[in-house]
């Protein structure tokens, strides 16, 4: 059996990452966001599913004329909804953009003639692990951070992230910077600077996936209930 593969050696030393998690985690989105920039530019990739807490950073880099700093990208797993495509087309135009498409070494129907079709009905850990888990690490091999849109109010498995953080299971160092805001601080932002956004988020979906996967919200219901509906799956891989 083959070895497996030695764990990447982070950017930074543990202890620096602890101390800039306690140092900036008081401070606001946009600061710890800037630290990034600065800290790893050309070396940073922003991770985009072109949902709100996504486009919500894109702006904040826009703002703080260091978008060039950064290389926006997104899974595109080939089973997106229309509108979060539509999003991606708007999101490029309107920050003058072009965000990198990561897709899986699979076509849909190659995945259809290994795997069987409707992969994501039967094994949707798999079919994640495939579309998802898989293009990202080999995209992330090129960088030395990435930055996600993960707030800690999401889900209990989010509840503990730093605003800075090893992410060993990439051998990157996760930066988030929305980790403290609540819903209503974002979208209080996103309004307020008229940012583009998914209009699926007006029709019931706080929380967009892949198209089959993914269904409204009803009133009361947990935001991310209508991810991976009737499995025991709240992630898709890529923060757990």
């Amino acid at each position: 059996m083959a070895n497996a593969q030695a764990p990447r050696p982070l950017a930074l030393p543990e202890e620096e990452i602890a101390s800039l998690a306690c140092s900036l985690e008081e401070a606001s989105p946009q600061a710890i966001l800037g630290w990034a920039l600065d800290r790893f530019p050309g070396r940073l990739a922003l991770a985009c599913s072109f949902q709100a807490e996504d486009v919500a950073l894109i702006d904040m880099a826009a703002a703080a004329g260091k978008l060039e700093a950064v290389t926006v990208f997104y899974l595109d797993t080939g089973l997106h909804f229309p509108e979060t495509y539509a999003t991606c087309r708007r999101v490029a135009e309107y920050y003058g953009i072009e965000p990198v498409a990561v897709r899986p070494l699979l076509t849909l129907e190659e995945q259809a003639r290994r795997y069987g079709p409707s992969l994501w009905q039967r094994d949707p850990d798999l079919c994640c692990r495939l579309r998802k888990v898989e293009p990202l690490q080999r995209f992330l091999a090129g960088f030395d951070a990435w930055v996600t849109g993960i707030r800690r109010e999401q889900t209990p498995q989010r509840a503990g992230a730093a605003v800075v953080e090893a992410d060993r299971r990439f051998g990157l160092i996760k930066v988030n910077p929305l980790a403290r805001w609540t819903r209503s601080q974002l979208w209080d932002y996103i309004l307020r600077r008229g940012v583009p956004y998914n209009p699926l988020h007006d029709r019931g979906y706080p929380s967009i996936g892949c198209a089959p996967c993914t269904r409204p919200v009803a009133p009361g219901e947990d935001p991310r209930a209508g991810r991976w509906a009737g499995f025991n799956k709240t992630e898709c891989g890529l923060h757990a």
